[in-house]
């Protein structure tokens, strides 16, 4: 009997500690690496994990292709302990794949997906939160008619990758942030329909220009690259997002919405390493976390002087430790 109990805690001991320390991670995407900004900030969290764990890493791109969505999470799900899912467009597919591994650990990011059993976990961003900060600094701008290229209307714009919840989120928390500046300045948005498409990004963002806006966010993957590349041509100016995109068009991208994809990702991880990780929670993290808001550099200073980036800064904390509420956009 002592050794049959015995050899239930070895089992124990040993199951528990291959679900603490995982060795190999999968970072599943919908669309592909090299857009300079949402999947590429998760990937550096990938790659951030080896370093810090010594992890095996795999990141399997679907590229956008609907027919890789199912074979590319089943691979995921047999090779890797942990899988990192940007799931747009295959949720359905995820929750089938998690069904079947139950012992595997999936972490959604960026949408919620419920699952009946709680396998899958979700980081859920406010964005809205950091998106109302490119809208201050927008609307702070285009009242800037000191500033080379700004015109005296109060018109601003943001380019989306496509209509869904998570753009319309950005849009929303945009919006007020513009309107906190000045309640009469006029938000015009255009939904290319793409997300690696930067000639289409460009286009909507020349299209905007020529009505007369100043700044534009974009909010578009790779194809926003095309935005910021529409800004420095005309002479006008940008925002990025996800990663800091100031760099890409010096001079003309003001500053960036980050969302930290990689470092949410390096969080999760650390709770499952920790032994705080549990199946099915959401992680909702906004600016108080660190997860999102503005990339302030040298870049930002060639454009804006110090005492504009203060004010910027001090409206950041405000939001950050609640003074300012944000509110959170619902369909």
């Amino acid at each position: 009997m002592k050794r049959f109990t015995f050899f239930v805690f070895i089992v124990i001991l040993f199951s528990f500690t291959a679900f603490a320390v995982p060795q190999k991670v999968a970072y599943v995407i919908n669309g592909s690496l090299g857009d300079q900004s949402f999947y590429d900030s998760g990937y550096a969290g990938i790659k951030q994990l080896e370093t810090d764990y010594g992890v095996q890493t795999r990141v399997i791109e679907c590229n956008f292709d609907p027919s890789l969505y199912y074979p590319s999470l089943l691979t995921a799900a047999n090779w890797a302990d942990v899988i990192f899912v940007i799931s747009y467009g295959f949720e359905e597919e995820l929750k089938t794949i998690a069904t079947q591994f139950p012992n595997k650990i999936f972490v959604n990011i960026d949408t919620v997906v419920e699952d009946e059993q709680g396998i899958i976990s979700n980081v859920d961003y406010v964005e809205e939160e950091g998106a109302f900060m490119a809208g201050v600094v927008a609307g702070i701008v285009t009242t800037m008619t000191e500033l080379e290229g700004i015109n005296p209307q109060k018109l601003i714009g943001a380019v989306g990758g496509d209509d869904d919840i998570v753009i319309r989120s950005f849009v929303y928390g945009y919006e007020q942030g513009a309107h906190y500046i000045d309640p009469e300045i006029e938000v015009r948005t255009i939904y290319v329909g793409s997300w690696d498409d930067p000639a289409k990004g460009k286009q909507a963002a020349l299209q905007l220009y020529s009505q007369g806006v100043d700044v534009i966010f974009q909010i578009a993957s790779l194809t926003g690259t095309g935005v910021l590349q529409a800004a420095q041509e005309v002479g006008k100016y940008a925002i990025g997002v996800d990663s800091n995109q100031n760099g890409l068009a010096p001079g003309h991208v003001i500053t960036s919405d980050l969302k930290e994809v990689g470092k949410s990702i390096e969080l999760v991880f650390k709770d499952i390493v920790e032994g705080r990780y549990e199946p099915g929670t959401l992680y909702k993290l906004g600016l108080k976390a660190g997860a999102v808001g503005l990339a302030i550099d040298e870049y930002t200073y060639q454009i804006l002087p110090q005492e504009t980036v203060e004010k910027i800064l001090q409206i950041q904390k405000d939001v950050a430790d609640g003074k300012i509420v944000v509110k959170e956009y619902r369909e």
